[in-house]
């Protein structure tokens, strides 16, 4: 027997059993790596990849062209898509190795199998050269796996490099200010102390009693988001709500806030029912309840901010409208307002007596998208703003 003829035996034998390889394959991989054994591959499209991976193989073995591996985009497609998944599921560079090498192993007992159950007496340099494609054939695929999966590593990497440059540029910028003016205001009042003009020490402490307040509140909103990034790795704590009760907690940790600016917070009942994370959605309702409290218009002589049940285009999702009658956002900055630092009233800070750092909206949506929703705004300047957040109705932990 030649070894063309051998490949065409071996390539014929994988192509009839692809899928009992397959399931050996798919069997071993629930052990090696870092996922459910239902979520290695969660799809029935990304499931379909295997035998589609093995089937190439044989037309490998049987036509031993690297070319034809490379130019059959739907099967490197796969082997893409492979790498984007792995990296998802935080897998690492050995375990993608390791996957291609239990392909291996399992393809290279089957020839062994094959060899034993037909009788076959091929020469030993035969059997070699069918091996050989064989590994050539993975190796070929798995280059292409690794170099997506490490091109998603990089871009992740870059990513997390330039936002953490540009938090600590914002940290540097946010505590310096408040720092800077305790700094000078201390010593000011320490040598007031024992010249008893009062009215300007308390002037004093009142600037010192306000920045001290404005670096809690930075405190808290660098708290918050931590929370929510280290919490993106967990299981999320899902439980059965009702939205309106979530709200209206909401609602409470803003009162005085909202009552000393004369906006009225208004809770629209009945709101949708849910099977969700309520810490998450309670941080989204707060951040953005705050925000339209915050950027409230001093000329109306009605200010509110509504919570209401609007109609959604997805069966499977509600959709709760956070709607205010502000100041509103100008056109240009609507497409940015979800960006983490990004303000869209920065220059008014003084004259409405807010101190921000841009973080708000940049937590609301994080949270949004980790629960799988989400969340758009429309404005018009001077008349208000509406938050759309579109939750599952059920969301699996």
């Amino acid at each position: 027997m030649t070894a063309a003829g051998f490949g065409d035996l071996i390539a014929e034998r994988i192509r009839a059993e692809h899928v009992s390889i397959s399931v050996r394959w798919l069997e071993r991989l629930r052990d090696l790596l870092p996922v459910d054994e239902n979520d290695v591959f969660p799809t029935e499209h990304l499931l379909d990849h295997i035998p589609a991976l093995i089937q190439e193989v044989a037309s490998y073995v049987q036509s031993p062209a690297a070319e034809a591996v490379v130019a059959n985009t739907a099967i490197t497609s796969k082997a893409q898509e492979l790498g984007e998944l792995r990296h998802v599921q935080r897998a690492s560079v050995h375990q993608v190795l390791a996957e291609y090498r239990l392909l291996g192993g399992i393809l290279t007992h089957f020839v062994q199998e094959e060899l034993e159950r037909v009788g076959a007496s091929p020469v030993a340099s035969e059997v070699i050269e069918v091996v050989r494609r064989v590994n050539d054939a993975l190796w070929i695929l798995m280059q292409t796996t690794v170099d997506t999966f490490v091109s998603q590593y990089t871009a992740t990497i870059a990513s997390h490099t330039d936002r953490l440059e540009s938090f600590n540029r914002m940290i540097s910028h946010e505590l310096r200010q408040p720092l800077g003016t305790l700094l000078y205001a201390v010593p000011l009042v320490r040598a007031d102390a024992g010249v008893g003009e009062t009215g300007r020490r308390d002037r004093l402490l009142d600037v010192v009693e306000r920045n001290a307040l404005r670096l809690m509140q930075l405190m808290e909103q660098l708290e918050a988001l931590s929370r929510v990034q280290a919490r993106e790795a967990d299981a999320p704590d899902t439980q059965q709500t009702d939205v309106a009760t979530i709200a209206w907690a909401a609602a409470r940790q803003l009162r005085e806030m909202a009552e000393a600016r004369g906006v009225d917070i208004e809770i629209a009942e009945p709101l949708p029912s849910l099977v969700i994370d309520v810490a998450r959605v309670e941080l989204i309702l707060t951040n953005l309840l705050s925000n339209a409290i915050k950027y409230s218009d001093p000329e109306k002589s009605r200010r509110f901010v509504r919570v209401e049940s609007v109609a959604s285009d997805d069966s499977g999702g509600a959709c709760v409208a956070v709607r205010d009658n502000g100041l509103g956002i100008p056109d240009d900055r609507l497409p940015t307002i979800f960006r983490r630092f990004v303000r869209a009233h920065a220059s008014l800070d003084e004259e409405l007596g807010n101190k921000g750092s841009g973080l708000g909206l940049a937590i609301a949506a994080e949270c949004v998208e980790a629960i799988g929703g989400s969340i758009r705004a429309e404005s018009t300047l001077g008349e208000g703003t509406s938050f759309f957040v579109t939750l599952p109705r059920h969301r699996e932990a």
